[in-house]
Order: C-alpha cells, then structure tokens, then sequence
C-alpha cells in the first residue's frame, strides 16, 4: 500500500482526534469554538507529528468552511495572492464563514511574504491557520502574530501514543490483515520522541517485515532489531536550541553536574556547534561564578580555547570537564548584579560630571582648572589606601556590589569593610 498508515489513520473529526484536550476536550477551546461557529485565525505551536495539519482539516471540514493550503517551503508571494483571490471569490458565497488558508511551516515564509498576508487577514478575506515548529515569537512578524491567536500543542504522551498504536491494529485495513500483538511499547514510544507520525511510521515498518502469515508479537527486542538508532530530534536554529541550552545553564546554575551533562549530552549529540556551547560556559563562568571562585573563569577560557583547535568528537571530553566543574563551583551573580545596578543608574542619571580631584590633567590649562587637584595616590599611603570620593557628588555613598555569601566573597567583604568601614555599610 502506496500510502503511509499515518496518513491512512489521519482523523476526519474532532471526535476521532487522540490528545490536546486543552484545545479539543469537551472544554477544550477549539471544541467550543467549532460548537459557536466563531473561527478566529490561529497558529499551531509544537513539535513534528502532533496533529497540527489534521487539526485544521477538520476545522474547516467541521465548520464547512472553503479550504486552501500553501507549503511555505515551496511557495511566494505570487502564490500568496493568488490563493487569497480564489478565498475571495469563494467567500462571496458565504455570509459568516468565510474560507480557511492553511500554511504549514509558516516559519519559513520571509518577512514580505508573512506581510502578504496582513490585508487577508485583518479584511477578513480569509482565516488564517498557521503550523509551525518553530517558537512564533521570534520567526512570525509582530504585525501578523498580533491578528492570530496561538495554540500550543504538545507531543503525544505515551497513553495517546498505545491508543493510536491499538487504534492503527483495528482499524487500519491493511494492518488487519496481520495477527499482531502489542506485547511491549516503551522502545516503540521512546523511538517516536513524541511524534505520532513517527511512531506509525516506525510501526508499520516493523509490521510489514513479516509476512502477513506470521503470528507478529512487538516486543522492545523485535524493535531494536528491526528499527535502526533514531536521530535525536535538535534544531539547531529553533525551538530545541533556546530550549536545551537554556536548561543546561540552569542546570549548572543550580550546581546540578548530573542534569548539566545530560543536557551537553544532548546538544553534542543533536550537533550542535561546540563553540557555541563553550561560549555559552564562558559568559556562565562570570554570570554565575564570578568571584565566588575566579578560575572558573579561566577553565571556561581555557575550555572555548581548546575545542576550537580540538574541534568534534574530543572536545566532548573537555566540555564535559568544564561543565562539571563549574556545576560543581560556588556560585555568586555578585558581577553581574554590580554592572546591572551601575547601568540602571546611569540611565536614571544620565552624564554626571567626573569629579575634579580625579580627573585626567594633561595640559596646563586643565591642571589650573583644578582637574587633578587633591588627589590622593594611593600607594603613598599606608596599605596602599587613601580614603577618596571616585564617584559624582549626587550619588556619593552609593553601594552597586554586594560581595556573595561564599568563602572567597566574604574575605572581598572584610576588605571592604577595613578600608570603606561605614561609607559603603559592608
């Protein structure tokens, strides 16, 4: 059979439809949109193979709405406006229902084809279903993502994944030819990665190794003899990419080396370029460390420099060194903190003029100006100190770093104190 049990098994009706109850429960939003014939245009956020295309086939066939489709890998503008003056000409027959343009993978359409759109949409012409992979926030322009509302959907999880695999067994005509048993599932489900697609896909792969005079039991062995390693899903320039990496800062952040290195895990093995991960462990160094304890900074250094020359597969090693460590390290934003305080207060106070006393003097002009006058060098005196104001007279005594609670800090914090004693309140 020609075409993919996926495809065979596409539901027609919401009724049929398997998981997102939040949109298509009895509750669910798109359910009671349907039910009030009141379709806005709308955009389907989630990962490959979780309905998103079957979704809008049985919106438009549930509301009996006119139903055209664009691929924004394969179309333009010319294709745009040709598709929404056929909406046009077919919505003069309607009264309230006016027709439905699906763009599958509207993430990849450019920013002028994406303002083709605009007029469709904001006249009414058409409504818009969108279906994207990839975060609306940063790959549809504000102007459009602002006419549509956004609906997530999420990957199936492993009870939508048995029922759609038991669904496939009775009632797909081919596959009911064959006397399977669904024994086991867990490799089945751990290979789809949430895809339902993927899942049917591998299913019917495994199924029509045999002969259909076999007696077929699906266990986890059968599987991952019949169904090679799967590639681990990771975009390197989408929603996986903020994702994963965000949760492996957070993860060393929060001094888990376990969680750190399963995430790096997952980004070398998705390909993700090393440089960047060690780029990233370099800002996390200062960020998150700083002087809590300073090295961390130079292995992170050290790191970026060195898979740069080692490169792909070793510098899988030494970012694993690197991440361990400074999830390992004591942790203070006490850096970062200082330099966020100090910029918010120069927006609030805008050039403030440099003290006299500690000014630059180059030119006899300058020093009977009195630029350079009274200030103290501090390695005359005493323990290298002179007590001086360096800051302008209108926010003298203000304080932007507050030393961490940690070995290293607190000994910045007693030397502070020693010196500024009461002026800084250390």
């Amino acid at each position: 059979m020609n075409t993919p049990l996926a495809e065979r098994l596409r539901p027609k009706q919401l009724k049929d439809y398997l998981s997102q109850t939040h949109l298509v429960g009895e509750q669910g939003v798109l359910t009671l949109q349907l039910k009030q014939g009141v379709i806005p245009s709308m955009i389907f956020w989630g990962p490959p193979g979780t309905g998103k295309t079957t979704l809008a086939n049985i919106i438009a066939n549930e509301s009996n709405r006119p139903f055209y489709t664009l691929s924004a890998i394969n179309s333009g503008v010319k294709d745009i406006r040709e598709v929404i003056d056929k909406a046009k000409q077919s919505g003069g027959l309607f009264t309230t229902k006016n027709p439905i343009l699906f763009i599958d993978e509207i993430h990849r359409f450019s920013k002028s084809q994406q303002d083709s759109l605009l007029q469709a949409v904001e006249k009414g012409w058409v409504t818009l279903i969108g279906a994207t992979t990839e975060n609306p926030s940063f790959e549809v322009i504000p102007a459009l993502l602002s006419r549509c509302q956004v609906y997530v959907l999420n990957s199936f999880n492993k009870i939508d994944l048995e029922a759609l695999l038991k669904r496939a067994i009775e009632e797909d005509e081919y596959l009911s030819k064959f006397d399977i048993n669904l024994e086991e599932t867990e490799t089945l489900i751990r290979l789809s990665g949430g895809d339902a697609r993927k899942l049917l896909n591998i299913f019917e792969l495994i199924v029509t190794s045999f002969n259909p005079d076999d007696s077929i039991t699906i266990t986890n062995d059968i599987v991952a003899t019949k169904v090679q390693n799967n590639t681990v899903r990771y975009d390197k320039t989408g929603e996986q990419h903020y994702d994963i990496i965000s949760a492996f800062i957070k993860s060393i952040r929060g001094s888990d080396p376990n969680a750190a290195v399963y995430w790096l895990a997952r980004m070398i093995e998705g390909g993700e370029d090393v440089k960047f991960i060690a780029r990233r462990l370099l800002i996390l160094a200062s960020e998150d460390i700083g002087n809590a304890n300073p090295t961390a900074l130079i292995m992170a250094n050290n790191t970026f420099q060195a898979v740069s020359i080692i490169g792909h597969p070793e510098s899988r090693i030494i970012l694993s060194q690197c991440t361990i460590y400074l999830a390992s390290s004591p942790k203070s934003n006490s850096a970062y903190e200082a330099i966020g305080k100090a910029q918010q207060l120069v927006k609030e106070t805008g050039d403030l003029s440099v003290p006299l006393s500690i000014r630059n003097a180059p030119t006899k002009l300058m020093k009977e100006l009195g630029y350079g006058d009274n200030y103290h060098y501090a390695h005359n005196y005493e323990q290298n100190f002179a007590m001086h104001e360096f800051l302008p007279d209108s926010i003298t005594n203000t304080k932007l770093y507050e030393p961490g609670n940690n070995a290293r800090e607190n000994t910045h914090r007693e030397f502070l104190k020693q010196r500024w004693k009461d002026k800084y309140n250390y």
